[in-house]
């Protein structure tokens, strides 16, 4: 055994064990009290299985506590004590990028949180006010505009690394945060981010939070990367209907649509729309809007750092994909160029960052005001 690490997180538990062959294992639950078993056949108890149980954290929403031991001959049990009920799933994910085989050991608890519901009584809580644009007199929204903030990777999916070692996935969580609370400073906006801590978010559950959010807008935030570290300078993407606006868009799009395989992800049973860049006609309009929204918040970002391209460029990614979601990806900053790799790690850098972009979205929606809809959940408040 290569290792074993947990990843908890709100909406599930993730238990990933990686070895140098594919691993044969039988899961099955006990009552009284409630556990899962999980049987590894063929492993040796080493260092990584028995250091398991010490990586549960007290906060963890579904793990009371797990334990590691050899069953039999050839088996080593893990037996997993839960604090509540739980809907397992199990799957194991081929050799990709850094990684050997592995098998992974999901717990998704029975009546999954509604973010809906949450967001609703959390603007319960908020009183009406008005909305400044970044250029302007103040715009009256005729309701909440709600923003999904997606910090790209997480989890197994690190995402990019600098030369000092900077993880893309802290990076962009750190950026996401610093959004999520000024867009939240703002009367008429509300952000939901996709993820809250270092765990992996499927490509299609990203997309189907924003859908279920009825959302106005997405925005994913990314770090690039280049084989040339002297690349720099940020980006913003928008969806393609038809080819890659460059060869670096392209490429771009291939990686971090590869972002399932390495993050780990059920491929019999993870949603299919993934697989269909356009839904319907109405992506086109909506492909419109994301352009808007992305030469507005290019505009801004440009007003802190150098742009990579002064154009809001297009490709297939997956996570840009709601039909009906105006949505972009931001790349803040090359991690790969060894100055811009300091800046994504320093506090006002940061802070600049997301301040930009919230700069960006404020103008587009005072160009672009969401109209109040029935189908609008946050007009309830």
């Amino acid at each position: 055994m290569i290792g074993a690490r947990v990843w908890p997180a709100q909406d599930y538990t993730r238990i990933t064990f990686e070895s140098k062959h594919a691993l044969k294992y039988n899961l099955f639950s006990l009552e009284h009290p409630r556990r899962l078993v999980l049987d590894l056949e063929d492993v040796d108890m080493g260092p990584a299985l028995a250091e398991l149980q010490g990586k549960i954290v007290a906060g963890d929403p579904y793990i009371e506590r797990l334990r590691v031991g050899r069953n039999r001959p050839g088996v080593v049990r893990v037996v997993v004590d839960l604090k509540a009920p739980v809907k397992p799933q199990i799957f194991s994910v081929k050799p990709v990028a850094d990684y050997r085989y592995r098998l992974v050991l999901d717990m998704y608890p029975l009546h999954a949180p509604d973010p809906l519901a949450a967001l609703i009584q959390s603007e319960s809580k908020r009183g009406a006010g008005g909305l400044d644009g970044s250029r302007g007199a103040p715009v009256k929204l005729e309701r909440v505009a709600t923003i999904v903030v997606d910090p790209g990777h997480g989890g197994e999916d690190t995402g990019a690394r600098g030369a000092d070692g900077t993880l893309e996935k802290n990076v962009t969580l750190m950026i996401a945060r610093r959004l999520q609370a000024l867009i939240n400073d703002q009367p008429d906006m509300r952000a939901v981010l996709t993820r809250t801590g270092d765990y992996y978010v499927p490509l299609a559950a990203r997309v189907a939070m924003a859908r279920r959010l009825n959302a106005d807008l997405f925005v994913s935030i990314h770090a690039n990367s280049c084989e040339r570290c002297d690349a720099q300078g940020s980006m913003v993407f928008a969806l393609s209907e038809r080819r890659a606006t460059s060869t670096l868009a392209r490429l771009l799009a291939r990686s971090e649509n590869s972002a399932d395989l390495v993050g780990g992800v059920d491929i019999d049973t993870k949603d299919r729309y993934l697989a269909r860049t356009l839904l319907d006609l109405s992506q086109t309009a909506t492909i419109d809007h994301s352009l808007r929204l992305g030469h507005d918040v290019l505009a801004q970002l440009g007003q802190v750092n150098p742009l990579h391209s002064d154009r809001v460029e297009q490709a297939s990614f997956a996570v840009l994909t709601a039909p009906d979601v105006p949505s972009i990806l931001v790349e803040t900053a090359f991690i790969s160029n060894p100055n811009e790799e300091r800046q994504l790690r320093n506090d006002a850098y940061q802070e600049k960052i997301a301040r930009a972009i919230l700069d960006g979205i404020k103008q587009y929606l005072v160009n672009n005001p969401p109209h109040a809809a029935p189908t609008m959940a946050l007009q309830q408040r």
